[in-house]
């Protein structure tokens, strides 16, 4: 005995046939098959429906002619597409084109033409053409890296948040340019400097900024700093985030900051794992070059190095405090426990 299968119909397949068809999209479907004839894309034929009081996305354009069997149009050029309102092309940072003709703007930067006199006394320009950062005739390096700096120095926004200032004038004068970079440029400016001209910049930096009389602390604050990778580089180690609490792809750089003034002197981003502990001894030797003296004080985190590199600042008699946290048993009011608080050495 043989039984036949009945398939009836779901209650969803019931409401779908069920269901009205679209009367708006019914009222232009003649409308859109015309204006295609027309050699109009979807963009156009939206566009030319609104005038006409009738609104319909492009993506319900593009339904009614799939339906109908129309192709896509093929890629146009500029002068093949109909007459419409375009973006216009923006001009191009030149400091050829720069005009320095006397106006008045409203601006938000106003405050960055307070750093231009120790720019110029620095020379900043001059000083990066020495050193050997990248540059052209329509961008030289001082014109790149004041546009970077800019948005350093009022805030704390990366290059990647200057699309929302390019129209101030007071940025554009700062940096200048006839126009800001855009975030293209100074994405790709960013990768085109060579790592090695970063510790020559560092020791000119510090030599120049020393000629201008600004005054210099006796103690420093170090510390590791991880720079977060969301890359697929497999050569890229992984180290402790303390924000997030765990370890992660990243790039690990080293700052030394001024506890006075509160100024970094020293940085370092191309640290390995293998070389971290002693790059507080090569920061010794860095303050050591052109000031002629040792720091007096340093002040680090417990892991921040060795015991025999302790045993190395403590030679040359440098003295340092390292910071670690105390356990939750421990009392901050016991002296044992201060002691373990400040486990300072000298």
């Amino acid at each position: 005995m043989r039984f036949a299968r009945i398939r009836t119909a779901s209650s969803s397949e019931r409401r779908r046939k069920d269901r009205p068809l679209a009367p708006k999209r019914d009222r232009v479907r003649e409308p859109v098959i015309r204006l295609r004839k027309q050699n109009l894309s979807i963009y156009d034929i939206s566009r030319a429906l609104e005038e006409s009081g009738q609104r319909l996305s492009p993506a319900a354009v593009s339904l009614i002619l799939k339906q109908k069997g129309f192709a896509r149009l093929p890629r146009r050029r500029d002068e093949e597409c109909p007459q419409a309102a375009r973006p216009e092309i923006a001009a191009a940072a030149d400091v050829r084109q720069l005009a320095l003709a006397p106006r008045r703007f409203r601006t938000r930067f106003g405050g960055l033409f307070l750093f231009l006199p120790t720019l110029a006394a620095i020379p900043f320009d001059q000083l990066l053409e020495e050193i050997g950062f990248p540059g052209s005739q329509r961008v030289p390096p001082g014109q790149a890296m004041r546009a970077l700096l800019a948005l350093k120095l009022f805030g704390n926004a990366r290059h990647s948040h200057v699309m929302s200032h390019v129209f101030d004038a007071g940025l554009v004068l700062f940096a200048g340019l006839n126009v800001t970079p855009k975030r293209a440029f100074l994405t790709e400016y960013s990768t085109r400097i060579d790592p090695r001209c970063h510790p020559r910049l560092m020791q000119r930096w510090f030599d120049a900024v020393g000629t201008l009389g600004l005054e210099r602390g006796v103690s420093f604050d170090l510390d590791f700093h991880t720079i977060p990778y969301h890359g697929d580089d497999a050569l890229v180690e992984k180290h402790y985030v303390s924000k997030r609490s765990r370890r992660q792809k990243g790039m690990l750089a080293f700052l030394a900051q001024d506890a006075d003034t509160r100024v970094f002197c020293y940085a370092n981003g191309q640290l390995r794992k293998s070389a971290q502990n002693d790059e507080i001894l090569r920061f010794v030797q860095f303050w050591q070059a052109p000031t002629g003296h040792l720091p007096e004080e340093l002040v680090f985190d417990s892991k921040l190095t060795t015991y025999a590199n302790l045993n190395r600042l403590n030679a040359l008699g440098v003295a340092f405090i390292t910071l670690r946290r105390a356990p939750r048993r421990c009392s901050r009011r016991s002296p044992r426990c201060h002691s373990r608080l400040g486990g300072g050495s000298s």
